[in-house]
Parts: C-alpha cells; sequence; structure tokens
C-alpha cells in the first residue's frame, strides 16, 4: 500500500474493477506523523472515482493530510470526508459507486455524514439494464488459483454430510415448551457432560412461534424448513424435539410438510442414505407424558441414550469441499466494507474454488447493491429471482410505512455508515468475485458447492438460523463495532474490521483484518485465515465457544399473522 498525495492521485489503479466494491486495492495517503508500523495513514482512497475518501485513523479539524486540510470539524475514524467539492444534489462516490446525494453543499475536506448526505438508491425493475451485455456464464468470474485440496478433521454422518461440530439437539416444536427444553439441558452439567468426550455439547433451540398461525401456511412452512434443517444437520449427532400437544407445528405436520418423522426410541434411528429427504428425530409430547415434570423425567432418559449414541462419532480427515460457510456482518462500521468483509469475500472465492460453498443473506442489506450482483448471476433466472426478492421486500417495509434506508442502525451510523446503500456495497462484497450460482428461500437446503444468497431480514440471529438450517457448517461474522455472537450447533468464527476493535474486545475477536491497514496484503491474510479456518473446523475452539455462546440465538424468522 503506498502513500499518495489525495489532491493528485489521478493514477489509474491497476487493480481497479469496474464491477464493484473490494476488488480495488484502496490507496494510502500518509501525513507526516508515524504510526504503529512506522506510517500514519490518514485518509484511504477505496477506488479511483471516489470523491470521499476513509478516515483511516481519527482526523482532527485543521490538520492537512498531503494537500487536503479537513475542514469545519473533526472526522471520526472510518468515517468519509469529502476529497472534492460536492456541491448540493450531486452524488457521492464510494467504491466507485453511489452512495447517496449531497443534501447541501459539501467543500473540500468536510466530514461527509448523515447531516449533509442522503439516499437516493431506487431499485431498478429492470434487471437487464443492471447486468450490461452479459452474465457471469459468458464473463467467467475470477477464481483462485487452487494448488493443492485442502483437508481438515470432521464428523462423516451416515446421509455423507460432514459436520464441524458434534452436538445433541434439543428442539422446541412450539413456544410452549421452550422452559422445558432449558429445564431438560439444565441436568446436563458440565461435569456429567464430561463422561462423553466426543460430544461438544448440547444445543439447544428455542423459539417464540409454533401456535396461532395458519395450518401449512408460509409461517409454518418457514419454521418447519428451519427445525428439520437443525434436527438433520451435519454438526448434530442426535436431536430431541419436544412440543406441549395442541399447537399447529404437530408431529404429523412435521412428517407429512418437511419429511421430519418421528420416533419413540432414539436407539431406533434408521439408517439414513444420501439418497433419503427424510430426518428421524425423537419426539417427546408434554401433554401425552403427563406435563412438565414427566416430560422432564422422560427427555433426561432420552437424552443419557442420544449422548451415548452421540460419542460413538469420531473426527477423520475430510476434503475442504465439505465446508459451507455463512456469510455474516453485525455491527458494521465504515472498516467493515474496506477490510474484513472484502477479506470474507476472498474466503468465499476461495471455498469455492475447492468445491464447496458460500452463503450470503440479509437481503435488505443488499439493497444498492443488488446490480453488482445481479452482473454475476449464473443466468437470467438467478438474476430475475434476485429481483423478485428485493422487490417484495420493498413491498414488505412499505406495508408498515418504512423505508429500507432505515436498516441502518444506530450503532452502524455511528461507525461511519450513512445509507443503506453505503451498507450494501459494503456488505456485498462479502460474497467475493464469483458466480452467483442461486437464490435461495429461507432455510432452503444449501447445495454442496458454489455461492448463493438466501433470502433473510438483515438481523443476525435471524440470518445465521436460516444459514445454518440450509446446511452450513461454519460462520465467518464479521463486526466493525464489536458483535457478541455466538452460535451453536455451528461455530461463529468473529473477524474485527480494525485493529482497535480487536484488541478493546480481545475475548470475543477470532482474526484481526485490521491488518490490512498495518501493510498485510489481503492474499496474504487471506491465505493464513483460510488455514485458521480449517483448524476451526477441525474442532479448535472459536472465542464465543470459549465464552459459552450460543443457547439464545436460535431466532427463526417467520413471515405472517399471528392469529
Amino acid at each position: 500500500m503506498t502513500g499518495t498525495d489525495p489532491q493528485s492521485a489521478s493514477t489509474p489503479n491497476p487493480n481497479a474493477d469496474a464491477e464493484g466494491p473490494g476488488a480495488a486495492g484502496p490507496t494510502m495517503n500518509d501525513s507526516d506523523g508515524g504510526g504503529s508500523n512506522g506510517t500514519d495513514h490518514g485518509v484511504v482512497q477505496l477506488h479511483d472515482g471516489d470523491n470521499v475518501w476513509m478516515a483511516a485513523r481519527a482526523l482532527v479539524a485543521g490538520e492537512t493530510i498531503g494537500n487536503l486540510r479537513i475542514a469545519g470539524s473533526a472526522v471520526p475514524a472510518g468515517h468519509k470526508v469529502a476529497a472534492q467539492a460536492i456541491p448540493a444534489g450531486e452524488l457521492v462516490i464510494k467504491f466507485g459507486q453511489p452512495i447517496g446525494k449531497a443534501s447541501c453543499d459539501i467543500g473540500v475536506g468536510e466530514h461527509v455524514h448523515s447531516h449533509n448526505l442522503v439516499d437516493a438508491h431506487q431499485v431498478d425493475s429492470d434487471w437487464r439494464s443492471l447486468a450490461g451485455t452479459a452474465f457471469s456464464t459468458s464473463s467467467p468470474a475470477k477464481k483462485p488459483t487452487v494448488p493443492a485440496e485442502k483437508t481438515w478433521q470432521g464428523f462423516v454422518r451416515p446421509d455423507g454430510q460432514v459436520g464441524t461440530r458434534n452436538y445433541v439437539q434439543i428442539l422446541a416444536r412450539v413456544n410452549c415448551s421452550a422452559t422445558v427444553c432449558h429445564h431438560v439441558a439444565a441436568r446436563f452439567p458440565p461435569e456429567r457432560l464430561a463422561e462423553f468426550p466426543n460430544v461438544d455439547g448440547i444445543a439447544i433451540g428455542t423459539h417464540t412461534t409454533g401456535c396461532a398461525l395458519r395450518y401449512a401456511g408460509q409461517k409454518q412452512q418457514m419454521l418447519g424448513r428451519v427445525l428439520k434443517g437443525y434436527a438433520g444437520h451435519a454438526n448434530v449427532g442426535s436431536c430431541l424435539t419436544i412440543g406441549l400437544g395442541c399447537e399447529q407445528t404437530t408431529p404429523e405436520y412435521l412428517s407429512e410438510h418437511h419429511q421430519l418423522v418421528a420416533i419413540s426410541d432414539p436407539r431406533s434411528l434408521p439408517v439414513t442414505s444420501p439418497e433419503s429427504e427424510s430426518v428421524s428425530t425423537t419426539m417427546l409430547t408434554m401433554q401425552a407424558e403427563g406435563g412438565t415434570r414427566a416430560t422432564i423425567d422422560r427427555a433426561e432418559k432420552h437424552l443419557e441414550t442420544m449422548l451415548e449414541i452421540a460419542n460413538q462419532n469420531s473426527r477423520t480427515t475430510v476434503p475442504a469441499r465439505h465446508l459451507r460457510l455463512a456469510l455474516e456482518c453485525g455491527g458494521s462500521d465504515g472498516h467493515s466494507g474496506w477490510t474484513a468483509n472484502p477479506l470474507v469475500g476472498a474466503l468465499a472465492d476461495r471455498m469455492v474454488a475447492h468445491g464447496g460453498a458460500a452463503v450470503l443473506s440479509e437481503t435488505t442489506e443488499l439493497i444498492g447493491a443488488e446490480h453488482l450482483l445481479v452482473a454475476r448471476s449464473r443466468d437470467e433466472s438467478v438474476a430475475q429471482r434476485l429481483m423478485d426478492k428485493v422487490d417484495w421486500w420493498k413491498q414488505h417495509v412499505a406495508m408498515y410505512g418504512g423505508e429500507i434506508d432505515n436498516n441502518p442502525s444506530i450503532g452502524n451510523k455511528a461507525g461511519g455508515l450513512t445509507t443503506i446503500t453505503e451498507k450494501s456495497l459494503g456488505a456485498v462484497s462479502k460474497s467475493g468475485t464469483g458466480i452467483l450460482d442461486g437464490v435461495l428461500d429461507y432455510a432452503d437446503t444449501v447445495p454442496k458447492q458454489g455461492l448463493y444468497v438466501m433470502d433473510s431480514p438483515g438481523f443476525d440471529p435471524s440470518s445465521v438460523t436460516g444459514k445454518v438450517a440450509g446446511g452450513c457448517n461454519l460462520v465467518l461474522f464479521t463486526t466493525g463495532r464489536g458483535s457478541c455472537f455466538g452460535g451453536k450447533p455451528v461455530p461463529v468464527i468473529k473477524i474485527a474490521s480494525h485493529s482497535t476493535l480487536f484488541h478493546a474486545m480481545r475475548d470475543d475477536m477470532d482474526w484481526n483484518a485490521g491488518q490490512l491497514l498495518e501493510g498485510v496484503s489481503m492474499d496474504e491474510l487471506a491465505d493464513q485465515l483460510f488455514e485458521e479456518l480449517l483448524q476451526f473446523a477441525s474442532g479448535t475452539q472459536t472465542a464465543s465457544e470459549r465464552l459459552g455462546l450460543g443457547d439464545h440465538e436460535f431466532v427463526p424468522w417467520t413471515v405472517g399473522p399471528v392469529l
């Protein structure tokens, strides 16, 4: 990364890619001071065409960086500063893309944020105008060279799936059985679980629905897909589901609509073939068992047996292609879109090149960048399906009097993100540069190879729940403000977008993408993290696992009225 005069940086960046953010390497612009690596990077040019630059550190009003004088007020780290005058109504450009319009005249060196920038993105219903002249099939996206097949240590299941962990899962069929589920798990404290060294623990999945919904309607179908996905997940050695008895989500419904088959004895689990679509799970019903205490007692006996069964599994060497990565960002800031998210995108490219899969979600946080994914779509049907999801969200939010631009949170804005378009352009860089192979409904099964978008809201627990239900067995989670998210039965790798956060919340962070601002190249850091990713998949505990997080992050997204 080179130091450049921000007023004269007109030489084209050889790494620049007009297709979207994250491809062009940032240009650092240095002041005369000394930073942690001997250079004080004051501002960063993310793309040759940008008229706003990024503050790599807190900038003081009146200081000069090259020929750029910080005017008006201080600019916090991760925020934007005008590299040139921007008249009212003119587009503000970041990542080489418009992120909104100036709401008033903006002078050179001024802080650019909510006080002078508004979103101006309009969803184009004609996706062909977004795609340009060719899809990725005629203009293949870049893929990294794979020198040799990588391997890791995983749990191979009878149906051919491979788990990164080995949990016993307890699922509530309805909120009315949620407390019972937690009481059952409480009967297995750490000292009792220590008797089963090959089992990572008990994962609890309780939620707020399961009844007061239209039978077999959209809401119930979404919940059913989640329950089946968790019960049959590669990271689950055995599963117990508990219901009250009078709910809509009955064993009969789950069997008929989702091939989630009830068995009475966990030892009678059938041998599942890779061709089978059914999943077997032990089911208990509180009303049939005689109430709360009787159900807990019976469930404890079942769980003891299930732990014994799961403990018979052990790890074996498997190819990297058995990994399916859930790509997530939460508590994003102005650094996220040019450090942590592009780093995850580089890992997604590597994963797909190795024959595995990567899944992007949070549809509301793609709006403003949907044209970049349309242009990378496998074919017209994929592009059309993505735009259909975007259009649904636009109508869905409007029905409640909201706007998509309401998505950036208070924390996002404090970290430097101003509009949904800006947030989306940074978020989409988690998908890397590869071909978009498909668009999935929430909690749909994720294919074994390729890059996919799964429809979901921009709420981290619901988004991750859907991708795990789809089969993702490792979560890459970037954060700029400091998320403390953890997951069971799938481990979550937390990636800090800058070094200050990484060191301030060291117990919660697994990796520091801020190294990209300190002289480490993207390829070097991505190669290092890919090797670490394989170690995490093989059983190395993540920060959130060491903290014991993950018992309350199971949050299925369901759409429909409570009746």
